[in-house]
């Protein structure tokens, strides 16, 4: 049987349960996610950092790391020509490219110093997220945005300030809005004798940030929580409590990351309840293993089940993106793998007969639900994403890979 023919006979099986699956591939087609830069270079970046800092690491040392902008964007290129539907690109600060001889620190950067990235992405007609750049700085020893020394603090605020201007920028050139991600690696290795007075000063420096005018229509300024990070393992001064309560007062969005909780804690769960409070709620998914070891994004339960809550709550409502780095495989495969994964976790919400299973919850008839939902695990959504990776003219199930390995051989062999 040919794709279009299996998927046939997928489509009246889902029918038969009410799911309309064109439609699903409709709006599967409508949900952009937000590719992150940093998983081409190891987060190393282009403005001379060197090591990464800030409790975040990369391991591996597999060959063809992209070293300049015009590998990494031919990478992600290459990446992007094979994942089904137009997408957006996440970029980081310390990604500014600099004309030869030119060198900008982080508080003195200008819109001009990405402007190759404008380039880059008007040419391919997608949009750009940004971050802050708040580690891998001699200035980021300590802390940033809470640090104790007024003239470390300045910094980083004339950074951050500098982003949601260089965001400004991105939007009005792409005609899309940014979403301008905000996080620090502060805190404390072992207890801290005074949480209060480091959140303090957290909490004026984002009220500082945000008295700049800027068009809150076109940046989407959003903050970032962490439980833990290597070094800071007893206290992180940007807590979720934080920054869920300074998002909400000043009406910014809260960005959940799905490695930034304790273990036993699931984004999915949450997804629902920041929906009722807030309009947006931005989103990293990521794949964390025993601690936030971003790993690459796999088709697995919690997956799907964030998937089903970024369905049931109004995809238009959550800004995707996703955040891992491994240099252990092959940085391509890595973003396809991702990609391609978090887009059938939407579409097999999108496949699911959301109503019927609602409705079942709502007369507590627990027995068919439970049936339910477990048989619609074998339903044949592979066919119905085979024929949407048709559809969007990229390769179907693992026929992608060979070209992968064909540039692997041809182009980052060339990498030393």
């Amino acid at each position: 049987m040919t794709i279009k023919e299996r998927y046939e006979a997928a489509k009246e099986s889902y029918k038969a349960v009410g799911v309309d699956t064109d439609q699903a591939l409709l709006a599967l087609k409508q949900i952009p996610i937000s590719m992150h830069c940093w998983q081409g270079d190891d987060v190393t970046g282009f403005d001379g950092a060197g090591a990464l800092s800030g409790g975040i690491q990369t391991t591996g040392n597999y060959p063809g790391r992209a070293r300049n902008p015009k590998e990494l964007m031919a990478d992600m290129d290459k990446a992007l020509s094979l994942i089904p539907g137009k997408h957006r690109i996440n970029l980081h600060a310390s990604y500014g490219i600099f004309e030869e001889g030119e060198w900008a620190d982080r508080d003195e950067l200008e819109p001009k110093h990405f402007a190759k990235w404008v380039e880059f992405a008007k040419e391919r007609g997608i949009g750009i997220d940004f971050n802050p750049t708040l580690f891998s700085h001699p200035k980021a020893e300590n802390a940033t945005l809470s640090s104790e020394d007024p003239e470390i603090r300045a910094f980083w605020i004339r950074h951050v300030k500098a982003c949601i201007r260089i965001s400004e920028y991105f939007a009005q050139e792409l005609n899309t809005p940014c979403t301008m991600n905000i996080w620090i690696p502060d805190g404390f290795k072992d207890i801290p004798a005074d949480r209060t007075s480091p959140r303090a000063r957290l909490k004026d420096s984002l009220d500082q940030i945000l008295s700049m005018d800027y068009d809150k229509s076109k940046v989407y300024v959003a903050v970032e929580s962490k439980v833990f990070g290597i070094g800071m393992e007893s206290c992180t001064v940007g807590s979720h409590e934080f920054y869920m309560n300074y998002a909400s007062k000043n009406d910014i969005l809260c960005l959940l990351d799905s490695g930034h909780y304790h273990p036993t804690e699931v984004v999915s769960d949450k997804i629902s309840s920041m929906l009722l409070f807030f309009d947006k709620v931005a989103l990293h998914v990521t794949r964390p293993v025993r601690w936030d070891s971003d790993h690459v994004v796999l088709f697995d339960d919690e997956t799907k089940e964030i998937a089903k809550e970024i369905v049931r709550g109004g995809a238009d409502r959550v800004l995707l993106a996703l955040d891992f780095f491994d240099a252990s495989i092959n940085r391509l495969s890595a973003w396809v793998v991702g990609m391609r994964n978090m887009q059938k976790a939407l579409l097999n919400a999108l496949l699911l007969p959301n109503e019927k299973l609602a409705a079942l919850q709502e007369s507590r008839n627990f027995t068919e639900l439970m049936m339910l939902q477990e048989e619609l695990k074998l339903y044949p959504v592979g066919d119905v994403w085979n024929y949407f990776c048709e559809l969007n003219g990229v390769p179907a199930k693992e026929d992608w890979f060979s070209q992968i390995t064909a540039y692997e051989k041809e182009v980052l062999a060339n990498r030393k």
